[in-house]
């Protein structure tokens, strides 16, 4: 079962205009997409987008049962700008990037995003492109420590790095992987420390593009938003959270160059304000009845 994480949270701050045109820019399994087509009338539409195919073809029934103004698009949201240009929508009055992983995608073993499981080193949300066994063959040992540090942030990166490459050809499966990770830091280290979530982490974003796509694609959504409009924003790790967080903070400030002006051109005023300082957190009871949810964290802002 797939489970939208702080739901509730994220269709009240965003604020829904049965009128307005919403982008779903991570359809997933259409958990918070059809919470925002129900409440659009005949005049607004929603844009859903995913790179999966699986959930895709999925989303698009559910979504049907509900109204038919909506289109589900099988693309990365780093197509947003070019989306857009087709659609002929100048503007739009609301974003929702929730950037965690289905439960369907992550429990379906033949994905390979799951160190728990057996399953393929796979790992690509468009099932296309390189996979983390590509990454993990062709890459050197630097290359690889170098991505398990940054967006790992596993400080014995190199140690692990050194023991992949030695033993990359036999390495096939994930729990394959997660043996050669324990072998080469220890038991005691491995069980205190899980170094292999943060592997995992680092390979699955490397195969993705995740932060590189985000970090350009958040301006162009800001870009696009109407007066009023709202961008909503869950992360799932510290390295999503900082990088939305210093987008926002960059938007939303006077332009450095000019600060200390009486009066601001309007070229550097802010484009946004923060609704949220601080990221809104999944309830005790969410997390209960979802423990993925524990890591998730909320960012919302305003188009001024």
């Amino acid at each position: 079962m797939h489970y939208s994480v702080l739901k509730s949270e994220l269709i009240e701050l965003l604020k829904i205009k049965p009128n307005g045109i919403y982008v779903d820019a991570t359809l997933g399994y259409a958990g918070d997409s059809k919470e925002i087509l129900q409440k659009l009338n005949d005049q607004g539409f929603l844009i859903a987008l995913d790179q999966d195919p699986e959930a895709c073809a999925y989303s698009n029934l559910e979504l049907a049962k509900i109204k038919p103004n909506y289109q589900v698009i099988q693309k990365n949201f780093s197509a947003l700008e070019e989306i857009l240009k087709e659609l002929k929508i100048e503007e739009v009055d609301g974003f929702i990037f929730d950037l965690g992983f289905s439960s369907p995608q992550i429990d379906e073993a033949s994905r390979g995003f799951s160190f728990m499981q057996d399953g393929p080193l796979d790992m690509r949300m468009s099932k296309t492109g390189t996979r983390a066994k590509d990454i993990i063959d062709n890459y050197s040992e630097e290359q690889l420590a170098n991505i398990f540090f940054k967006y790992g942030e596993e400080k014995l990166s190199r140690i692990i790095a050194k023991k992949i490459k030695e033993k990359h050809h036999v390495i096939n499966r994930t729990l394959e992987l997660v043996e050669v990770i324990k072998g080469s830091v220890g038991a005691k280290y491995f069980f205190k420390e899980h170094p292999e979530r943060k592997i995992f982490q680092a390979l699955r974003i490397e195969v993705n593009g995740e932060l590189k796509v985000l970090e350009e694609t958040l301006p162009i959504a800001i870009k696009h938003l109407k007066k009023e409009g709202r961008i909503a924003v869950i992360t799932f790790h510290s390295l999503e959270d900082r990088l939305v967080k210093n987008i926002f903070k960059k938007y939303s400030e006077v332009d450095e160059l000019v600060k200390g002006l009486v009066t601001i051109p309007d070229d550097y005023k802010p484009l946004i304000k923060l609704v949220n300082k601080k990221p809104i957190l999944p309830t005790e009871e969410e997390i209960k009845e979802n423990s993925r949810s524990k890591s998730a964290k909320l960012r919302v802002v305003e188009r001024i």
